[in-house]
């Protein structure tokens, strides 16, 4: 880690497959990342996200120790970690409808089904940084508004999204 290049556009990669999370990491510096950790554990990358700022989260539905619903409604719910806003793509290899709504009901910010390539993570890594979603706290929910269409409900909104800290 002496080497460790640090830059404004960090992302963890969190997969129980070391070969999955260098592919995914592979994919990304043909995208231009080059700050990419990886974890691959549930341990571990909430060491990572406690450690440092990252831009995003690439976790895998089956995390060891955790699986990646889990993980992200404990990162979105952890008031006192630096990530608890950070754009979270889960990545899965057989996600049924109801598991694609446990995600999102989760706060995961995209999706993306396996096999993929590197054209279809850029597309989520572009929408995320064209299309920033406000943080909502509710009793039953943390994380991204789910809301993707703009609709004009009057004078106020009905619901103020959480000011998103700047990273440091």
């Amino acid at each position: 880690m002496a080497n460790e290049e640090i830059t404004k556009h960090g992302v963890l990669v969190a997969d129980h497959s070391p070969h999955m999370a260098a592919l995914v990491s592979v994919m990304l510096r043909s995208l231009g990342r080059r700050d990419i950790r990886e974890a691959y554990d549930a341990s571990k990358a909430m060491t990572e996200l406690r450690r440092r700022v990252f831009d995003v989260l690439i976790i895998d539905d089956n995390l060891d120790g955790m699986d990646g619903v889990a993980f992200t409604r404990k990162l979105r719910a952890s008031v006192d970690c630096r990530n608890r806003y950070i754009p979270v793509v889960m990545i899965s290899a057989a996600p049924d409808a109801r598991r694609i709504a446990e995600a999102r009901d989760a706060g995961i910010t995209e999706f993306l089904r396996k096999p993929f390539a590197a054209n279809h993570l850029q597309a989520r890594l572009t929408s995320i940084e064209a299309h920033p979603r406000g943080f909502i706290e509710a009793v039953e929910y943390k994380g991204p508004d789910r809301r993707r269409k703009i609709v004009d409900v009057g004078d106020k909104e009905r619901r103020d999204p959480v000011e998103i800290p700047k990273a440091s």
